[in-house]
C-alpha cells in the first residue's frame, strides 16, 4: 500500500494493516486538514518507508505534547504526523492513501469539538478529549 501527496513527490510505503485508525476532531486537526476532522492510520515507524522531501511544522497539542506534521514542500499535502507521546509510531493521513475501501476509524477523539452533523462508525470508541472516554 502507498500513501502520497497530491503531486507524488512525497510518499510512504505501508504495510496492509495499520495498528489503529483515529479520527481527530480537535481544532488543530480541523485547521491542519481544512476539513471538520483529520483521520490518521498509525503504523510502527520501522514498518514504513518514506520517499521524497518533506517539510515539517511543529506545534504543541491541547494536552501539552509536541506534534510534528510532515508535508510536501511542493504541493502542501500533509502525508504523516509524529507525536511526542508515541515516538515509535507514525500517523499517515488516510486521505493520502486514497482508498475508498480503507477501514473506518477505531477511535474518535476530541469529540468535544466535533461538528454536530458528523457521524462516526457505531463500533468506534468515542473520546471527549484526547484519551478520556465520552460520557
Amino acid at each position: 500500500m502507498k500513501a502520497r501527496c497530491q503531486c507524488g513527490q512525497l510518499s510512504a510505503k505501508l504495510p496492509e494493516k495499520p495498528l489503529i485508525v483515529i479520527a481527530c476532531h480537535c481544532l488543530d486537526c480541523q485547521r491542519r486538514t481544512g476539513a471538520p476532522f483529520g483521520v490518521l492510520a498509525y503504523y510502527r515507524f520501522e514498518q514504513i518507508k518514506i520517499e521524497g522531501d518533506a517539510k515539517s511544522y511543529a506545534r504543541t497539542s491541547a494536552e501539552g505534547n509536541a506534534v510534528e506534521t510532515f508535508f510536501c514542500p511542493t504541493c502542501g499535502s500533509t502525508v504523516y504526523v509524529r507525536l511526542e507521546k508515541q515516538p515509535a509510531l507514525v500517523g499517515v493521513a488516510v486521505g493520502t492513501i486514497a482508498d475508498p475501501a480503507f477501514r473506518a476509524p477505531n477511535w474518535s477523539v476530541w469529540e468535544q469539538s466535533k461538528h454536530d452533523w458528523v457521524e462516526m462508525p457505531g463500533n468506534a470508541r468515542h473520546f471527549e478529549r484526547g484519551d478520556q472516554p465520552a460520557g
